[in-house]
């Protein structure tokens, strides 16, 4: 992650967002480095697609890439209004766009609870704009669903999750929900970024689970987030 860039704590007005382009301007190997599954389909028949950002997407993608009925995965930028980002126009937060991890799953082996499980076990959902030492508007929590099941199924997990952060003395989740439409489309991050801690194992990762269940990923704010012995890159 790239450290006192994504310092904006609130989103540009759509006018005032960086203008962006009209086509990638890099190229991505179509091959999920891991899966071995196309990174933008075709994918099977029936597959389904949820967008979660929940800080770095170099963590969140591989938390992902590791749950059971996952067909594909891949690391993007949305929510936001610049077309076609890159990195770092979407660290200065001036794009609106939050690090994203699109995740495409099998419904007949896995869940919408399933996978926002692990999403609300390995973050903190509570701190608006920031993970740990990501700071901005691009390092925030969202759920963006694109069926009618994943909004049920955020809607509930989220009150789920609330009460046992109430009954742990934690504070109200911040997390963003809303349908995919509305955030608007999901563009795909440079080729380093995809699968980034399969290339490099000993890569920065800022998530991972804090002891709670649906629950799991939160740590209070005089304490350090999990797996900082992880030295972010210089």
């Amino acid at each position: 992650m790239v450290f006192g860039l994504g310092k904006k704590t609130h989103l540009p007005a759509r006018e005032d967002a960086l203008p962006g382009r009209a086509e990638r301007p890099f190229e991505v190997d179509p091959t999920h480095v891991v899966l071995g599954t196309p990174i933008e389909g075709p994918w099977p028949h029936g597959s389904e697609v949820i967008y979660v950002a929940m800080g770095c997407f170099w963590g969140v993608e591989r938390i992902f890439w590791k749950q059971d009925g996952v067909v594909s995965t891949a690391a993007g930028y949305m929510g936001g209004y610049t077309p076609n980002p890159t990195y770092e126009e979407t660290c200065t937060g001036r794009t609106g766009h939050a690090e994203t991890v699109r995740v495409v799953y099998d419904p007949e082996k896995t869940s919408p609870e399933l996978l926002l499980k692990a999403f609300w076990e390995n973050h903190d959902p509570t701190t608006a704009n920031r993970q740990g030492n990501d700071i901005g508007t691009a390092y925030r929590s969202a759920i963006y669903w694109t069926t009618e099941g994943q909004r049920l199924a955020a809607e509930a997990t989220r009150e789920a999750f609330q009460k046992v952060l109430d009954d742990n003395g934690f504070g109200q989740i911040t997390t963003e929900i809303r349908s995919a439409d509305d955030a608007g489309p999901f563009y795909l991050a440079e080729d380093y970024h995809q699968g980034y801690l399969h290339k490099n194992p000993g890569g920065y990762c800022n998530h991972g689970p804090n002891g709670m269940t649906c629950p799991v990923g939160i740590v209070r704010q005089d304490q350090l987030p999990s797996q900082q012995d992880i030295a972010p890159p210089a």
